[in-house]
């Protein structure tokens, strides 16, 4: 459901953009189609795969917030 929230949200410096705080699922697919970097990796694939997932209530937002986390540092993306 797009309305899931994790339950520690994250904050994400992109470039050329203020930082994002991505409150769950549908905020972590907006970033990844969006604000992401070019260089887009297999944790990209999977995150925006997870993140679907939650939303349509096959994975939990928490396991989404997990793969969003790991695409980030994938992409060497600086976490708050």
């Amino acid at each position: 459901m797009a309305t899931d929230r994790w339950d520690s949200p994250v904050k994400v410096g992109f470039e050329d953009t203020d930082a994002r705080t991505v409150n769950g699922p549908f905020d972590a697919l907006k970033c990844l189609a969006d604000l992401w970097p070019a260089a887009r990796g297999l944790r990209y694939l999977k995150a925006r795969s997870t993140c679907r997932a939650a939303l349509d209530g096959r994975k939990t937002a928490e396991e989404a917030r997990m793969e969003f986390v790991a695409a980030a540092e994938e992409a060497k993306l600086k976490l708050h």
